[in-house]
């Protein structure tokens, strides 16, 4: 008999804590741990000891309903977790080893990694991030367990913490990989909760976050914003959190109107965030406020690649310039796109800290920088419209259009792909009478899922939608609807054998 207890860790951060309702995958997941021992596959079945505890925790993806790739510009950024979520389970043990089993969510399949836990230190304390990333990046098999593993190094590095003897993880997830859900900051931030828990680590949920942003940044390589942990670590079901990037401030929660509801519909079209478009439009627009900077007359002071700039008028961030003083100002004196050659040997660096600069290549740059500034806009207009006065269809319709600008910016970032345009323009089709509103691609764009605005009476038009693209794809797609808790309102569970 498996014995149960909850725990819910104690409120930080402004994050509401609590026993909240435990959903069906919680029960389904404490199923699979039951049954663990029958698995056919030898990984598995001898990962835990039986008469030891263990520790769960979940995390949700989310749905990027406005905002995306403006978050490393400082944007104001409206993110849904979904009903989707990842587990993870640790078990301390007295061996130097960490032994990793993640689970595909049909159960049918499973891979495993092992490493010495003492890999991870060298004679002066934890080894860097560059020899982490360089180990995970030897073989390629390897990759996937860096978002897990880095866990370790990161709360290491960071916390000072420390793993006597080693950790037994598994992880099993329901959020869908390569659709733009952020799978591998639930990953992340499961780990990072359970890892904590076992431990007896106080991480309030902020700093969780932005833990596991580094653990994706700096030892997995990918450079992402900080709005997938932070929605996956604080986010409340069926509201959207407000995050305000700059870096990371937690500025509540916004319901939607009753009558509204928000789905996701996967375009089929594999999205990575480390794809070398993102990584491109990222450094277009830190070139283009290095630019700004420049034209301004800010000081800068230049160490590699990387620049810190004095700056009191926009406080460090591009999205805080107005759409008003970006044209009339600085938008005619970008370039419009610029070799990384010639920008560092005009500017030196960006004050990104997580991309470099291929000298060779050609980077867009006033687009990119016109995106950052206009989404923020478009961001804090669409909260206003949900927190003002306006009411009933004029605004549901404003809304839709703020969704369908956004992505048009998107598309001229280079960021869009047929398969996210086309859902997008059938969503146009269906439009307003039938109850859809507005749609946008989501996250890092390049394909993924595209998140749909509509009346919340409107899953037969949402179905109509999906139908007719999966008609003309050959494969239906996956449609996310629902909500659930982040980790921090999660907490914990503490599981063993009486």
């Amino acid at each position: 008999m498996i014995e149960m207890q909850r725990e819910s860790p104690q409120a930080a951060d402004g994050i509401a804590r609590g026993d909240g309702p435990q959903s069906p995958d919680v029960a389904e997941f404490v199923e699979r741990l039951r049954s663990l021992e029958d698995y056919p596959v030898p990984e598995v079945s001898t990962l835990f000891d039986a008469g030891a505890e263990l520790v769960i925790a979940r995390a949700p993806g989310r749905l990027d309903v406005m905002g995306g790739i403006a978050d490393y510009s400082g944007s104001l950024v409206l993110e849904l977790p979904i009903a989707e979520a990842t587990f993870a389970a640790v078990q301390r043990d007295d061996s130097d080893r960490l032994r990793i089993v993640t689970l595909a969510s049909d159960g049918g399949r499973a891979v495993a990694f092992e490493m010495p836990l003492a890999d991870f230190a060298n004679e002066g304390g934890p080894i860097s991030y560059e020899a982490a990333r360089a180990y995970f990046e030897t073989e390629r098999s390897r990759g996937w367990a860096a978002y897990v593993a880095g866990v370790l190094l990161v709360l290491m590095r960071e916390r000072g913490a420390s793993f006597p003897g080693g950790a037994r993880i598994l992880v099993w997830s329901r959020v869908p990989e390569g659709k733009g859900v952020s799978s591998s900051a639930a990953l992340e931030v499961a780990t990072m909760s359970a890892v904590a828990a076992a431990y007896g680590l106080d991480v309030g949920a902020r700093e969780l976050a932005i833990l596991c942003q580094r653990v994706e940044n700096l030892v997995v390589g990918a450079p992402c914003g900080v709005m997938d942990q932070m929605t996956s670590a604080c986010g409340e079901e069926n509201r959207l959190l407000a995050l305000l990037c700059q870096p990371a401030e937690l500025l509540g929660t916004i319901s939607l109107p009753e009558e509204l509801a928000v789905w996701g519909i996967d375009s089929g079209v594999r999205h990575s965030v480390g794809g070398g478009d993102y990584g491109s439009v990222r450094v277009g627009a830190f070139m283009g406020y290095r630019i700004i900077a420049a034209l301004s007359g800010l000081s800068a002071e230049e160490s590699g690649q990387t620049v810190s700039i004095e700056d009191p008028r926009w406080g460090g961030y591009l999205a805080n310039l107005t759409p008003s003083e970006f044209e009339e100002r600085y938008s005619p004196r970008l370039n419009e796109t610029l070799r990384g050659d010639e920008f560092l040997a005009l500017y030196g660096g960006t004050t990104d800290t997580v991309t470099r600069i291929e000298p060779e290549k050609v980077y867009a740059v006033r687009v990119p920088a016109a995106h950052a500034v206009y989404e923020n806009f478009r961001v804090r207009t669409f909260a206003e419209l949900l927190q003002g006065g306006a009411q009933g269809e004029r605004r549901n319709e404003l809304l839709g259009e703020l969704m369908y600008q956004s992505h048009a910016s998107y598309g001229r970032c280079g960021l869009g792909s047929a398969g996210t345009d086309r859902l997008v323009e059938l969503v146009r089709e269906v439009g307003t009478a039938r109850g859809l509103y507005g749609a946008k691609i989501t996250g890092g764009g390049s394909g993924g899922t595209v998140a749909v605005l509509g009346r919340r009476d409107a899953g037969e038009a949402i179905s109509e939608v999906a139908r007719r693209y999966g008609e003309e794809r050959g494969r239906a797609p996956y449609v996310f609807s629902g909500s659930s808790p982040g980790s921090a309102a999660f907490g914990h569970l503490r599981l063993k054998k009486n």
